[in-house]
């Protein structure tokens, strides 16, 4: 079982090979309420670390997702654009966001791991 990585800005991510699946934690789908609304990345684009790409809207409040490991998004989740309540749902499952490939492994070992980021979390609260 691939391990899930945590950052500062709520996003979760997995490494299969190269490629990581990024989604939001469930401590942010509470955070935000029920999802209304997800804009997602187009398939073929490059983005940055840290760089804003998708956007989740509930009704309290939108937010940007951040790539949170430089790549190229191969592949998009269409079912939480068509259902945006999977995010509540299920958010590190079925409400996964989008995947990127190219992924240097070596990024998600700043990340915390589920302990590290509980504590975060508390800490934030």
């Amino acid at each position: 079982m691939t391990e899930t990585r945590f950052t500062r800005d709520h996003e979760w991510v997995r490494l299969d090979g190269d490629v990581a699946t990024v989604g939001i934690t469930a401590h942010a789908q509470e955070a935000l309420g029920d999802v209304v609304f997800v804009e997602l990345p187009d398939t073929g684009r490059a983005v940055g670390d840290g760089e804003a790409c998708a956007v989740v809207e509930s009704v309290k409040a939108a937010s940007d997702v951040f790539a949170p490991v430089a790549g190229t998004v191969t592949e998009v989740n269409e079912a939480i654009v068509e259902d945006p309540s999977l995010v509540n749902a299920d958010p590190t499952e079925a409400g996964w966001f989008f995947r990127i490939s190219g992924v240097d492994a070596s990024a998600l070992d700043e990340m915390m791991d589920q302990a590290e980021y509980d504590a975060f979390v508390a800490e934030s609260a």
